[in-house]
């Protein structure tokens, strides 16, 4: 038997415990370029040089779950943050808790849609890449070095993520 967990919309004050959301909407912005171009600045705080880490840019293709889904575990990275920027329109859910030891009971969801991204900022758990309706790729920025950097957990009982049509647009 599963718990359910309530599926929010994202936004930035709801996130900001967890990282950034990474969006044009809402931030600073100014031409550069001679005019040509417009420059969407300082979108999130990338988190990647402790213990001598460097920024890895990758692109993660994720497949499509289907909901009712349920969070059976959670990861974090502790030397460093990890920066999700959907290549397309997509819709996607986001499951974090608080960085420290892990508390089932200040567990979040988020719904995403469009071409917004979110940076869990280093330490934060959080659900692996959650893609709904197709497969969706990801440009992902986050940590690169020698340590281990991947705590995973099992959770004592899972939580149901239940498709709310409401909350995920």
């Amino acid at each position: 038997m599963s718990r359910t967990l309530s599926i929010e919309p994202l936004t930035r004050d709801a996130f900001a415990p967890f990282g950034d959301v990474i969006a044009l909407d809402g931030a600073r912005h100014f031409s550069i370029n001679g005019g040509t171009t417009e420059r969407f600045h300082d979108l999130a705080t990338i988190d990647v040089s402790e213990a001598g880490g460097r920024a890895l840019i990758n692109v993660f293709r994720g497949q499509p779950r289907a909901l009712p889904f349920e969070v059976a575990m959670m990861e974090r990275h502790p030397l460093g943050s990890q920066a999700f920027i959907p290549l397309g329109e997509v819709r996607y859910l986001v499951v974090v808790a608080p960085p420290g030891p892990f508390d089932a009971q200040r567990m979040r969801a988020f719904s995403v849609s469009g071409r917004v991204g979110v940076n869990y900022a280093r330490g934060v758990w959080h659900h692996p890449l959650i893609a709904l309706d197709a497969v969706a790729d990801f440009l992902v920025v986050d940590r690169g070095g020698g340590q281990p950097n991947c705590d995973e957990i099992e959770l004592d009982q899972p939580y149901a993520l239940l498709l709310d049509e409401l909350a995920v647009t």
